[in-house]
């Protein structure tokens, strides 16, 4: 029983049962160079972090706005680069519209809290990100949560329900396991019972899809007006960020009336500035998106040959299973040790025996980067008893 004239214990206590299971997180400050690792762990997809174009993007916009946005983005917070940010996000992606959010987080409780509310029906997938979770709390509306990537769910939920409105929430891409959404017959079924299907193209945008334009454009589904799409400029491209974008109408709505984007200080020009910069760099080599989706589909045959579980990647996210917090902080430290920087996931951030490694290719990987890498999976499946080779 925690001390109660403490109030600092329970949090104590709580720190001391995640140890024990393995689930204490602690910020580890990198170098410039990764610490000499290979990153396979950032979601810096195309390998545009550090790019010189971006860089000379970011610093010519901070020399003509200055270094903050100074307000929000109805006040004094919209620059001229923002504004083209809006449009240019947009015409990637086929949309009609486009408004950046200082944070792709922002952007989910923006468009779903925005678009939702009391009289509003919102149908979540169980393994969406938790800024759609946190969204769905946040928007008072009623939510139901239907098995992962089962559109006929959807649609029966849609079709019984007695709210007049409804939102469809999905990611396209999953941030852990790497599997792409059914879009098309989650369109169908939004569609077919007057609902918005609203999308968020954080791991596709600048991977899936022809030139990078996600995986709503490569559905056949951008562009409608019942379809709303979200995303981050913090991974493709490099920058920080996030934007909403769909029909005109549901812009000025959220301008009107969205919370998250309201009362927040606009996107730093910086950032403003290397995204845009990163949208010409993708316009330019309109390879890097493939290059990107066959590199994870090497790692993902690497973790294979090595005996390892794993899944066939959507975009540039592969998973390597290994089942309980322990067994992923072991793998981690082994892949550390061999010259690789992965992602450690454990719950909440997974399902409680779904820990696993979380390997991201960039599209700049070379054949020094894969055979390290095969070296690590290979001792880690060693660790773990798993190896095919012992």
């Amino acid at each position: 029983m925690t001390d109660v004239t403490d109030p600092l214990a329970r949090f104590r206590a709580a720190a001391a049962v995640r140890a024990e299971a393995g689930l204490r997180r602690a910020l580890a400050p990198r170098t410039a160079d990764h610490d000499g690792l290979i990153d396979l762990a950032s979601n810096d997809y195309l390998g545009l972090n550090g790019d010189p174009r971006l860089a000379a993007g970011a610093v010519a916009a901070v020399r003509e706005w200055g270094t903050g946005s100074t307000g929000s983005r109805l006040v004094t917070g919209t620059t001229a680069l923002h504004a083209e940010l809006d449009r240019r996000l947009a015409a990637l992606t086929g949309c009609a519209a486009g408004l950046v959010f200082s944070s792709g987080f922002l952007a989910n409780l923006g468009a779903v809290a925005g678009l939702g509310g009391p009289g509003v029906l919102v149908v979540s997938d169980q393994v969406n990100h938790a800024s759609i979770v946190d969204a769905c709390r946040l928007s008072r509306s009623r939510v139901v949560v239907t098995p992962h990537r089962d559109a006929a769910a959807v649609a029966e939920v849609l079709a019984a329900r007695e709210e007049e409105h409804a939102l469809v929430v999905t990611d396209a891409v999953f941030s852990v396991d790497g599997d792409l959404a059914p879009l098309a017959d989650l369109h169908r079924a939004a569609r077919a019972n007057g609902a918005l299907l609203v999308v968020d193209e954080a791991h596709a945008l600048g991977v899936v899809g022809p030139g990078g334009r996600g995986a709503a454009h490569a559905a056949g589904i951008a562009g409608e007006p019942d379809v709303v799409l979200t995303l981050t400029l913090s991974k493709s491209l490099a920058a920080q960020g996030g934007a909403v974008l769909g029909a005109p109408e549901v812009i000025e709505h959220l301008v009107d009336t969205g919370r998250a984007f309201i009362f927040d200080t606009g996107l730093n020009p910086a950032a403003a500035g290397a995204a845009l910069a990163a949208l010409d760099v993708l316009a330019a080599e309109p390879d890097l998106p493939g290059r990107a989706r066959a590199n994870a589909r090497r790692v993902r045959d690497l973790a294979r040959a090595a005996g390892l579980a794993t899944a066939d990647p959507a975009a540039a996210v592969v998973p390597v299973f290994l089942g309980e917090p322990h067994a992923a902080l072991d793998a981690q430290r082994i892949c550390r040790d061999h010259g690789a920087r992965v992602g450690c996931f454990r719950p909440p951030s997974v399902p409680k025996g779904r820990a696993c490694l979380r390997v991201t290719a960039r599209a700049t990987l070379g054949e020094a980067d894969f055979t390290t890498l095969a070296d690590a999976l290979r001792a880690v499946a060693r660790s773990t008893g798993r190896s095919l080779h012992t």
